[in-house]
């Protein structure tokens, strides 16, 4: 409960910032990007990526995949791939928060803003209830889903625009 709380007023947190913070529309570009927007949709679709690979293992974790018996590895590339998705991350969310603020002019938009509070609530909590002995075995697996079903969203409302309306430029 505490958890949810925390995570909670994180999303929030992020919102309030994004909304009264007047929008820079520009923030540190990555290098061997040709702008921000550029660097923000190809990192977002590397934590995409690796979301992928911590649904996949997860799934071979709590061993929801038939005739497959989790190797040793797998927790490691689990906790690594997180670790690495989380640290993509943040150069994404410094540019969508310093650069643009929370916006909702327009319902792509307004998506995008919702999820990218949420996700970083979601993460918070559910780091916060990882190593809980009391934690419901459900428990990660759904905040773990909702952390996963964010980024998806992110990915589809920035990325995915992005690429379809300016091309696979870097």
């Amino acid at each position: 409960m505490l958890a949810s709380a925390v995570g909670a007023l994180v999303s929030v947190g992020i919102g309030v910032y994004g909304r009264v913070h007047e929008p820079a529309f520009f923030a540190v570009n990555v290098g061997g990007f040709s702008s921000g927007t550029a660097a923000k949709a190809w990192l977002a679709t590397l934590a995409f990526l690796l979301a992928l690979v911590q649904f996949g293992s997860s799934l071979v974790m709590y061993g929801r995949i038939p005739r497959i018996t989790a190797p040793s590895w797998i927790g490691g590339l689990h906790r690594w791939s997180g670790r690495v998705a989380v640290l993509v991350t943040v150069p994404v969310a410094v540019h969508c928060l310093y650069a643009l603020g929370f916006q909702s002019g327009e319902p792509r938009v307004l998506v995008h803003s919702l999820f990218g509070c949420f996700l970083y609530g979601a993460f918070v909590a559910k780091m916060l209830l990882l190593r809980r002995e009391e934690t419901p075995g459900w428990v990660l697996p759904a905040f773990g889903g909702a952390v996963f079903t964010a980024l998806v969203a992110l990915w589809l409302t920035s990325s995915v625009w992005f690429f379809t309306t300016s091309g696979l430029t870097f």
